[in-house]
């Protein structure tokens, strides 16, 4: 095993393979890129750079093909229990390129995570600070307690749970999308043609809003509910019943291979079909 101690902005090529990477970080940023490209000497190699630090050093291993970058006294396993802590005066700014196979595991306490072009799976667990991943081709799997997910142009599988934190998606090419929130609002917008797979969504919160953009023609069974609140569709072939209190949206799209689920005791739900003549518009402009 290799040990390095980084107490001050300084840059590391490792030239061992590297086949997964695990990140804990306190305050600041954490940049992981996925690459094709050979960062080091040696095919499947990494490369580090601490741009910003400030309060205890992090350590940084490498065991076999495993990469860590942490704080000794952060732990992955419970790592949603740590509340923002007022003791932790600490920050730093990270940037990691490895290769786009390697599997990724971020762990984050008030800083906020970007993760690129990973084919690998990627595991996000946030306490405060907020997560993008953009083309990430692998399965993903987010826990946070109040942080926010944005994911965009990811074709793999989605699992999100969340007390508080906020799902957005966009441009979405993979066919599940798995959330769970108490008062999160979740933005879904996807287009799985192409895939071979059937949509498998599933989206579940108690406070918060709910919106889905489907492809038009469409291909899912759909069952959406609201126990208060308000209900939008924009497909012919979906059922809205209900006028006073509950909501449900039901019915078939297509051959109805796919599935929808969606519930929401409080808040909105709204299907949104997405246009065939351009399908490069945001959610946003249909909400």
């Amino acid at each position: 095993m290799s040990e390095w101690s980084v107490s001050e902005p300084q840059k590391l090529t490792f030239d061992e393979p590297v086949t997964a990477l695990n990140v804990r970080l306190v305050n600041g940023t954490v940049n992981v890129v996925g690459t094709d490209e050979a960062v080091s000497d040696a095919q499947g190699g990494a490369r580090l750079e601490v741009s910003a630090i400030d309060g205890p050093p992090l350590i940084v291993t490498q065991e076999g093909g495993t990469l860590t970058v942490a704080y000794d006294d952060l732990p992955w396993k419970g790592l949603l229990k740590w509340l923002d802590r007022k003791e932790w005066k600490r920050s730093a700014v990270v940037s990691l390129t490895v290769p786009a196979d390697a599997t990724v595991a971020v762990g984050v306490v008030g800083a906020g995570a970007v993760v690129t072009g990973v084919r690998g799976r990627t595991e996000v667990r946030g306490v405060t600070g907020d997560t993008t991943l953009v083309g990430l081709s692998g399965p993903v799997g987010a826990d946070t307690v109040s942080g926010n997910l944005e994911a965009q142009a990811v074709s793999g599988d989605l699992h999100f749970k969340s007390v508080s934190g906020n799902l957005t998606v966009f441009e979405g090419t993979g066919s599940s999308v798995r959330a769970e929130s108490v008062s999160g609002d979740m933005v879904v917008d996807l287009d799985p043609a192409g895939t071979g797979k059937p949509t498998d969504i599933g989206l579940t919160t108690v406070s918060g809003e709910i919106a889905i953009r489907l492809p038009h023609p469409a291909d899912a069974k759909v069952e959406a509910n609201t126990a208060s609140g308000s209900v939008s569709n924009a497909f012919e072939d979906l059922r809205v019943s209900g006028q006073w209190g509950a909501k449900r949206i039901t019915g078939t799209l297509g051959a109805g291979s796919g599935k929808l689920r969606a519930s929401t005791v409080s808040g909105s739900i709204a299907l949104l079909r997405r246009p065939a003549a351009d399908a490069s518009d945001t959610v946003q402009k249909e909400l």
